[in-house]
């Protein structure tokens, strides 16, 4: 008997996967372990197993396909079986997990009763049908004023999802004042610079480059994060003599803790400060904010995929030197892309650090769902409020707190940041609690 093999879900805010790389041919001869894909989200990449022996009939998506979840993208059976009759009959031989043929007949029952007759004897959808969509769609396209019935799905059985949505909004034109006197807003199609370049002036673009893939899933988060929240940085530097003290001891120890670093200690203070303040250690999900009492430590890695966020889990029951190397393990697994899906969900808290590169400021963006993230700046020498010495200088770190200030206001947010600055300038103090 043939199968269908459906794009797995990966979290329960993932709506699309994108496949960066068939594994496989029509025609080849698979196990159930046998991985047929590679597909990345927006958080991770990983593989999608066949999950039954066969010969792989057919492959229903492109390299670089953006599949929604539980969508069919590849059809196993024996050789020379209709792989066509197979795709309609998948309804009757999903595991459980759900198929888009199940979200057509969803969304056709939906059609079904939006075409029913009013009690004034109107059709209701004769001449407006309303399209079947997800919640997620429909808050966005209300919030931005775009009518349902001008968007398309590419979801399962024709829903409209939140990409849609984004990508309706991405086409929709805005023309500034001079563009409307002018009377366009576009470069022309042909450029008559040197080799064929686009000229604007006295500058020139090289070939345009698509956003596509994982960066368009990134671009569009950060968008959605922006979007979607009223987002205020606070700026702050804690002395960091004592903090330098400490990592140059750690350096003299053997084992783990001759690799923690200022970042790892950081992480250290921000996971027991965070006990304290739990409106910062908390989620805005629409009108409900949800605090947690223990501490989900999202990281914020830089790999050449992109931007990926994996967690540190119950980060304040750990030591310094276990923050360390379960840090350490997770930017090396998003790194070289063997980091599990389960392990770049569920933060309450992200921490970006920008400090290597020598920045002194910056604006975090949020990682929605959280109210919080905390970015961490260079270490810089300033003058030391020391009467006997003024010309005295001491080393800083910088501190920039992006909150969400639907759910924390400014001071209660600044209250937070000035007892983080009270507990890095004494860190000393927090491990020998901790010890």
């Amino acid at each position: 008997m043939a199968h269908v093999i459906i794009m797995p879900r990966q979290g329960n805010t993932v709506e699309s996967c994108i496949i960066t790389n068939w594994k496989v041919k029509e025609g080849e001869i698979v196990t159930p372990e046998t991985a047929v894909c590679e597909v990345e989200t927006g958080k991770a990449a990983f593989e999608v197993p066949a999950g039954f022996s066969g010969t792989v009939l057919k492959l229903l998506h492109e390299t670089g396909s953006d599949v929604p979840v539980l969508q069919p993208i590849a059809v196993i059976g024996a050789p020379g079986e209709n792989w066509q009759e197979v795709l309609e009959g998948a309804g009757n031989i999903e595991q459980g997990m759900g198929s888009s043929l199940d979200s057509k007949a969803a969304c056709q029952q939906t059609q079904a009763a939006n075409n029913t007759t009013s009690p004034r004897g109107i059709t209701a959808a004769a001449s407006f049908p309303v399209p079947c969509i997800s919640p997620r769609a429909r808050r966005l396209a209300e919030k931005e004023a775009l009518p349902l019935a001008a968007l398309s799905g590419s979801g399962p059985g024709g829903r409209i999802i939140e990409r849609d949505v984004l990508e309706a909004l991405e086409s929709r034109p805005l023309l500034s004042v001079a563009a409307k006197a002018a009377g366009s807003e576009s470069l022309p199609a042909a450029g008559s610079g040197l080799g064929g370049r686009v000229t604007v002036g006295d500058l020139a673009s090289s070939a345009p480059l698509p956003i596509k893939g994982i960066r368009k899933i990134i671009a569009d988060r950060m968008h959605r994060s922006l979007m979607e929240t009223a987002q205020f940085t606070l700026n702050a530097s804690a002395p960091a003599k004592k903090l330098l003290e400490i990592r140059a001891g750690f350096k003299t120890k053997e084992g783990a803790e001759a690799n923690i670093t200022i970042n790892d200690l950081v992480l250290f203070a921000v996971s027991r400060t965070l006990l304290r303040f739990p409106y910062m250690n908390a989620h805005k999900n629409g009108d409900i904010i949800e605090t947690f009492e223990s501490v989900q430590l999202g990281i914020a890695v830089d790999t050449p995929r992109g931007l990926t966020v994996p967690v540190i889990r119950n980060a304040h029951l750990l030591s310094p030197a276990q923050i360390s190397s379960e840090a350490k393990r997770l930017a090396a697994a998003c790194q070289n892309g063997t980091v599990k899906p389960a392990e770049l969900s569920g933060s309450s808290f992200t921490v970006t650090n920008l400090g290597s590169f020598g920045i002194t400021s910056f604006t975090p963006v949020l990682n929605i769902p959280e109210v919080a993230i905390l970015g961490v700046c260079a270490i810089e020498m300033k003058p030391a409020a020391q009467i006997s010495n003024p010309m005295s200088f001491e080393p800083y770190i910088g501190f920039s707190l992006t909150i969400n200030h639907q759910a924390v206001d400014g001071a209660p947010a600044a209250r937070f940041l000035k007892a983080l600055v009270e507990t890095i300038a004494q860190i000393d103090v927090l491990l020998a609690e901790f010890s």
